[in-house]
């Protein structure tokens, strides 16, 4: 019998900041580590690609991942805060997060 063998590679992870993924920022070393929480969202742990769908695809994947992150509130007042315009941030798309903000007013 053979051991366990993954296909993965040792460096699976890919780093949305420095893939630029849009939205996603370096945080700001004025601003007392603001955006410390991305560090542990799980989206970052992911295919950030699933959260920048191609217009008119599939936001559930995404969405799915929001569900049980504990970040989750974080990420979506950042979105809110900085009027993010793309991709899936604290569980909603960017027309849910301008409802949310319609009702909000």
């Amino acid at each position: 019998m053979t051991g366990y063998r993954s296909d993965v590679p040792e460096n699976w992870y890919v780093d949305p900041v420095n893939l630029g993924v849009p939205g996603v920022r370096r945080a700001d070393p004025d601003d007392d580590n603001a955006l410390a929480w991305q560090s542990d969202a799980l989206c970052s742990q992911t295919d950030p690609e699933a959260f920048f769908p191609e217009k008119g695809g599939s936001t559930r994947d995404a969405k799915r991942i929001c569900t049980s992150c504990d970040v989750r509130g974080e990420c979506l007042e950042y979105a809110l805060n900085n009027d993010e315009r793309f991709g899936i941030w604290g569980g909603l798309s960017e027309r849910e997060r301008r409802k949310l903000k319609r009702r909000a007013s």
